[in-house]
């Protein structure tokens, strides 16, 4: 049997270096890209099994990769990391062809695990927590970005804040 092909698209040199080495210790075929445009060039020669995807690669989404790598091999294994997590990225990432996805700081076993859990439970306990308003806030602050397409200028609109006011909370919390 082949041993599984993995490409890492992270922009950390550092970080990708590290998982790369780990997850060839452990039997794989890595790849790195650290851009989309990379990561195309590299699937011009070989779709891989599995795939380990930044959500922020520098100016670009990580979302795109997402999605041409969905499109290329809807097989390929894809798990999303970030060091912000929000539920709009996470339900975008899941949608557009993700298995999985993980807030950083994962290492190379929490990423494994993700690739053989590829099913979801019925039976997970429902968390009861209740978000304080700033995490409300948050999170409509990055679903209405989701939703203008990144323009602070109308998200600031559609919730009734200033422009700076928003852009202000943009760079305390940036949207990775």
């Amino acid at each position: 049997m082949d041993s599984p092909s993995l490409v890492i698209v992270e922009d950390d040199e550092t970080f990708a270096r590290t998982l790369q080495r780990s997850f060839e210790r452990r039997g794989y075929r890595v790849r790195v890209a650290s851009s989309p445009e990379a990561l195309d060039t590299l699937l011009a020669e070989e779709v891989p099994t599995h795939a380990v995807v930044d959500l922020k690669l520098g100016q670009a989404s990580g979302l795109t990769c997402v999605q041409t790598l969905h499109a290329r091999s809807p097989a390929t294994l894809i798990v999303v990391l970030t060091g912000f997590a929000s539920i709009v990225t996470a339900v975008e990432a899941i949608k557009l062809g993700a298995s999985h996805y993980l807030v950083k700081p994962s290492n190379t076993d929490d990423i494994e695990a993700a690739f053989t859990h590829t099913s979801g439970d019925p039976d997970v306990p429902l968390a009861v927590r209740a978000a304080t308003p700033r995490v409300r806030e948050w999170e409509l602050i990055n679903e209405t970005l989701a939703k203008t397409g990144f323009n602070i200028s109308e998200t600031a609109r559609q919730l009734g804040m200033h422009r700076r006011t928003l852009a202000r909370k943009l760079e305390k919390r940036p949207v990775k």
